[in-house]
Formats: C-alpha cells, structure tokens, sequence
C-alpha cells in the first residue's frame, strides 16, 4: 500500500533542524560560538520565527544547542551523526541552502554495473533503481540515481519514497548508513538528466559516484549524481 505523499516531506521546522545541524556539523558555526539573533536566522533561512523555534527548540532537547537567557542560543557540542542529511555534501555557491528532493521514478531492473558496486555476486540479481531531482532552497541543483538491493521491497513506487532515503531505509528496511564513499569528477551527463535540469545535451556537470555502507557492514547503496557547477558544488569540511 502506497504511503500518503504529503507525508512522506519532512516538516518544515525539521528541515530547519536538520540543516542547522548539518551546518554545525560543517564547521560553519564551532562549540561556544553564537548562533545569529532568531529574527536574523529566520530572515537568512525564509521562514516565520515561530518556525525556527521549533527547530532550535529540537536541537537544544539534543543537546547541540543551548539557550542563555538575555544572551542568545550557543553552540554546546558538535553533531556525533545522526542527522538525517549528516552525508549530504552539495550546497549552494554561496554556502548552505535547505535541500529536499522530487522521487520521479522507480524501476526494478538487473544492472551487472551497479550490482558488482553493490558487491552482489549475481549480475542479473534484481535492483532498485531511483531517479530525482534534487533541489537546495527550491532551485534545482541535481540529477540522482540511487541503487539498492531489490530484496528490501516487493514492490515500491514513487509515492512510497521518502524524500530523505536515509530515513526510508531506517524506518522500511531495517538498516541505517554508517559511512560512505565518495568519487568526485566530472562527466557527460546523460540525457535524461541534462533535460531534468534544464541544460542543453550534451552537458559536463559535477558528478559524484557514493558507495554507501550500512550498520550490517554491506554496502547496500549505489548511487551516481549529476549536479550543476554554476549553483552549486560539493563541499565536505572537517574540525
């Protein structure tokens, strides 16, 4: 049975929270450092102050944040993972921006390529294959392809994504990504995914190949993105 779609978005305070930690997680904002005034972050982020409350109200229950009364809200610790976006590397040029993604497809299919990633032994075994559109503050950014075994589901259809598949695999397959592996290079788009981001064919974007491995210690995701180089790029920071 199809999940409801609306409820497969992550509410908007917890896309806020999310980024936030992602941010402190980044390095944009150090243990003890202070967090801009609510009506300055809430201006920054476009979204009402009530909002942002609530967001900062879940990462202080989480012990990243602490509120000081006539002072401000400060960083106390950086993130330990956790976080739903905790591996999502691309931002706007400018730095930040709120991601969300647009499930547009899901094929099961054999791929002899992607299973070997996958580090399955039989290439005609069944996969999962899923394509998106990934966007940071509602500007499209990214073409995704995403792989993972087709024994985790029957049957799925786009409706039944979560728009952070993290979070599907956690809630729907019983396994949560623990550490991944990124290549970084450029390449030729293809096609459909030049015409998903509006760019002519052929196209060279910034392209991202991620082995991503999971608490049982198998790789259970493959996944390949195409991301547009004038809005965007791929950052990782470390502190």
């Amino acid at each position: 049975m199809s999940a409801n779609k609306t409820s497969n978005r992550l509410p908007l305070y917890l896309q806020i929270s999310e980024l936030l930690h992602r941010e402190i997680g980044a390095g944009h904002w150090v243990p003890g450092e202070r967090l801009p005034t609510e009506a300055q972050l809430a201006k920054d982020l476009d979204v009402a102050v009530g909002t942002l409350r609530k967001a900062l109200d879940s990462l202080e229950k989480d012990g990243l944040l602490e509120r000081r009364q006539g002072s401000g809200t400060y960083v106390k610790m950086p993130p330990e993972g956790g976080a739903i976006y905790q591996f999502f590397r691309l931002e706007l040029l400018n730095g930040g921006g709120m991601p969300n993604a647009k499930t547009l497809s899901v094929t099961r299919m054999a791929d002899p390529f992607v299973a070997k990633q996958l580090g399955r032994s039989d290439p005609e075994r069944l996969l999962w294959r899923v394509r998106r559109l990934r966007n940071l503050n509602q500007q499209p950014i990214a073409a995704e392809e995403i792989w993972f075994d087709g024994r985790h589901a029957e049957a799925l259809s786009a409706e039944d994504m979560h728009e952070s598949l993290y979070m599907h695999y956690r809630e729907s397959f019983n396994f949560w990504v623990t550490h991944v592996t990124d290549e970084i290079s450029c390449q030729q788009a293809p096609a459909w995914a030049s015409e998903l981001l509006g760019l002519p064919e052929p196209s060279v974007l910034g392209w991202i190949s991620r082995q991503a491995w999971a608490n049982n210690g198998k790789v259970e995701e493959f996944s390949q993105t195409w991301f547009d180089p004038v809005v965007s790029r791929y950052m990782a920071r470390w502190s």
